[in-house]
């Protein structure tokens, strides 16, 4: 019985990710976790439908008291995981502002340090407190959801210091959690994946410039990256993987 964890199920990408398991039924319970989950409307219309199949509760990657305290829920509930999904991401919000910064003039330490609390501290802590859970003897992937534009080799136009410094922080983070994933919990493939670039809060200040047909639905991601997670195999451990499985250069 295989059971999945996502964490930032909320909306967006994250929301889509735990609706497509819970209608594919690859897997007979989600544990889905969010900042703030109980006013999703998403994840509630979610519950009613599926019923038992969801549990969800709070979890804030800023905090890693809120960390241990879902994964010592998600213990409760169960002895292991087969799929982790680190599926929330910050680009732009009231601390880091509405634009990134595209010169050293637009820096602010504090929105440097909020993007690397989100975007590569906590999906690292959600990794140390789940560990546990995926130290079992069937195949389990732990994925963390990427973006291109951390990719230092592919940096072609520079700027959005704090995202693609943060993005190739969680890149390096998740490479090094495969190596050491390999010997305490060798069945467990561990992966950055980049979605490309996805109809949410997130991208919307920035899609006038996505070329045609690369903008998809958060449904069409979701689908698009659980298809490549369930082709991954061990050799695929510590791979950085687009949407459509081609890698990505570091």
């Amino acid at each position: 019985m295989r059971q999945a964890f996502v964490q930032g199920a909320s909306r967006g990408l994250g929301l889509a990710i735990t609706e497509a398991l819970l209608r594919r039924g690859d897997f007979a319970r989600v544990f889905a976790t969010a900042r703030a989950p109980e006013p999703s409307r998403g994840l509630a219309a979610l519950a009613r439908k599926y019923g038992d199949a969801l549990a969800y509760w709070p979890l804030d990657v800023c905090d890693e008291a809120s960390i241990a305290k879902a994964a010592s829920r998600t213990g409760e509930a169960t002895e292991r995981l087969h799929l982790v999904v680190n599926a929330a991401g910050v680009l732009h919000d009231d601390t880091l502002g509405l634009e990134p910064e595209k010169r050293l003039e637009h820096l602010k330490p504090e929105s440097l340090r909020h993007a690397y609390d989100v975007n590569a501290i906590g999906p690292l802590l959600v990794a140390r407190h789940l560990l546990p859970l995926l130290q079992h003897d069937e195949r389990s992937v732990l994925a963390n959801v990427s973006a291109r534009v951390g990719s230092i080799e592919d940096d072609r136009l520079g700027g959005w210091y704090a995202y693609r410094g943060s993005k190739a922080a969680q890149n390096l983070f998740t490479k090094n959690l495969s190596i050491e994933l390999g010997r305490r919990a060798p069945e467990c493939i561990c992966v950055a994946l980049h979605p490309g670039t996805v109809d949410t809060e997130l991208s919307r200040p920035f899609q006038s410039s996505v070329p045609p047909g690369k903008l998809f639905t958060p449904r069409d991601a979701a689908a698009r990256l659980l298809d490549v997670i369930e082709s991954l195999g061990p050799e695929d451990s510590g791979a950085f993987l687009a949407y459509d499985g081609a890698r990505i250069p570091w």
